[in-house]
């Protein structure tokens, strides 16, 4: 099996290009020139017994790509430092993986002024910073480190999980993992020399690291790097750098689409996108917009399942479940029936069908940093536990129905927010919805729904309750109690909906939220003095403290 450190390796006397950003190229011989000076100086100023952790606070700058190389060549291990975490949850995540160095730049200087980090000044390196080239001089005629220093089992990455909906959790990623992962996906893309890997997903995440830069180290490719995801900015960077592969994940598509359309969209050089959660819909709209193929594929950082489309993959579906996989009953472990669909395509055995996503057979899974009840979590009787829900028609064919944060339990029936989401998104004035529970005075759940309206309408509270009565696939217990009509849906930094904050805040909101106070009544503001009344009803239960879960 092949390390990410003797790609590294291979690099040297490539003298093509290898890395684009902004107006600047560097050949792929120069990427390992600059490896190998990070690696020599991480080696160097690292104390002996220090855990070779490298937390790297950085945008898609070419430092990135550099410290990352130069980490795998040393057989360090880098943390991907979210910059969208703030004060006690940044600090957490830089000691819980254990950090002995950070790389940063001047940007993000601000947010780790004040936090107990225990990394001293000489390990705080600064890459905009001028004393950073004084730094690195010494350095520069560094060879890289021995490659038979570095095996696959290697621990490369510590990726933090997103965080949309639980507390972010750090994803061990070895160098043969994530080496393997670049072979898969140069297989199934046909990536090779000439290829050029777009990445404007944040680099301190799994999507752009696993889908996007080890692949195009694994073919020989080039990378050309975005600071920042920008819809405005995709088809100019698309054009300006001949891409012809890019990777997405949540929002980001429908953020694209809703750019100006022109009538040349379709000249470029883009081949295909991969991603997550772009929707059917918008998938059919991209390609027909910009002639470019993009490929939804399940899977997570954690490497224990993946499900890849393939031709023929029914709309909805997110591909054939894989041999090693089956849908389990996560209260009785028993496997779950096949789907039954109405005339109209509607689930009609959500109850039994929907199931756990489990890998029965081998999986990729190395484990969560320092955090032994998720590993225990995950891994049962051998077996791993994705935490996903779907549901698998006659064909075999997979379904996403929710995440297991994702269900609701109301008046003791599970329900999945996946399901409620797409009868809600049939009301004309949504542009996004996004479903969530809300904890009950009592006990269970109550349903909420954030609505994004497309420009130019308003919420019209009887029109939607009107809405709601003629959807017949809409349970009795399914509507929302509460609707919150938002500017903007809230995501997280690699557009994935910030599902924890939606849910953390439920009504108490500054943005409009509209009521149904009692099961079927009529939807009316939410006011301060209805605020006041419902916290009331929560303390008397003593369900107070259930809203800040």
């Amino acid at each position: 099996m092949v390390t990410i450190a003797e790609l590294v390796h291979a690099q040297e006397g490539d003298h093509r290009t290898g890395l684009m950003f902004e107006d600047r190229t560097w050949t792929h011989h120069e990427v390992s020139r600059a490896a190998a000076a990070r690696a020599a100086l991480l080696t160097d100023r690292l104390p002996a017994g220090a855990p070779p952790h490298v937390g790297v606070l950085l945008d898609n700058v070419p430092e990135f790509p550099f410290w990352l190389e130069g980490i795998a060549a040393a057989g360090g291990t880098l943390v991907g430092v979210n910059s969208t975490r703030r004060g006690p949850e940044l600090a957490r995540d830089i000691t819980h993986a254990d950090c002995s160095m950070i790389v940063t730049e001047r940007a993000h200087l601000p947010l780790l002024e004040g936090l107990d980090l225990g990394i001293p000044a000489e390990r705080l390196l600064v890459v905009d910073d001028p004393e950073y080239a004084d730094t690195l001089a010494p350095y520069a005629g560094a060879a890289l480190p021995d490659v038979s220093a570095v095996d696959p089992a290697t621990r490369l990455l510590i990726v933090f999980t997103s965080g949309s909906t639980g507390a972010p959790k750090g994803v061990i990623c070895s160098q043969g993992r994530l080496a393997g992962a670049g072979a898969v996906l140069t297989e199934q893309f046909g990536f090779d020399r000439d290829s050029v890997n777009y990445i404007c997903m944040p680099m301190f995440h799994g999507n752009a690291l696993m889908a996007n830069w080890s692949p195009a180290l694994r073919a020989g490719g080039a990378v050309a790097l975005r600071r920042k995801f920008s819809a405005s900015g995709f088809l100019e960077d698309v054009r300006k750098y001949n891409a012809t592969y890019f990777t997405y994940v949540g929002r980001a598509i429908s953020y694209i689409l809703a750019t100006p359309e022109q009538a040349d969209d379709a000249d470029n050089p883009l081949r295909a996108g991969f991603g997550t959660e772009a929707g059917s819909v918008d998938m059919h709209r991209f390609e027909k917009r910009f002639g470019a193929t993009l490929t939804e594929g399940y899977g997570s950082s954690e490497g224990g399942m993946s499900v890849n489309w393939r031709p023929g993959t029914p709309d909805r579906a997110v591909g054939p479940c894989p041999e090693n996989g089956a849908l389990l009953n996560p209260e009785t472990g028993l496997e779950c029936p096949r789907a039954v669909f109405d005339d109209a395509g509607r689930l009609v055995n959500g109850d039994e069908a929907i199931g756990e996503l489990v890998n029965i057979g081998r999986n990729g899974f190395e484990g969560y940093w320092r955090n032994d009840a998720a590993n225990a979590a995950r891994t049962r009787d051998g077996q791993y536990w994705t935490g996903d829900h779907f549901y698998r028609d006659a064909a075999g064919y997979l379904y996403f129905a929710a995440r297991s944060d994702d269900k609701l339990r109301v008046d003791s029936e599970n329900l999945s927010v996946a399901t409620i989401e797409g009868i809600l998104s049939r009301f004309a004035p949504v542009e996004a919805v996004v479903v969530y529970g809300v904890p009950d005075p009592v006990s269970g759940d109550q349903v909420m729904a954030a609505l994004q309206l497309r420009p130019g309408t308003a919420f019209d509270p009887d029109a939607f309750a009107a809405f709601l009565a003629d959807q017949p696939d809409l349970g009795t217990k399914m509507p929302p109690r509460f609707v919150r009509i938002a500017e903007r849906i809230p995501v997280t930094a690699t557009n994935k909906v910030n599902k924890v904050g939606l849910r953390r805040e439920g009504f108490r909101t500054d943005e409009p939220v509209w009521w149904s106070p009692e099961r079927g009544a009529d939807y009316r503001a939410f006011t301060a003095a209805d605020r006041a009344e419902l916290l009331g009803r929560y303390a008397a239960h003593g369900r107070e403290g259930a809203l800040d879960l």
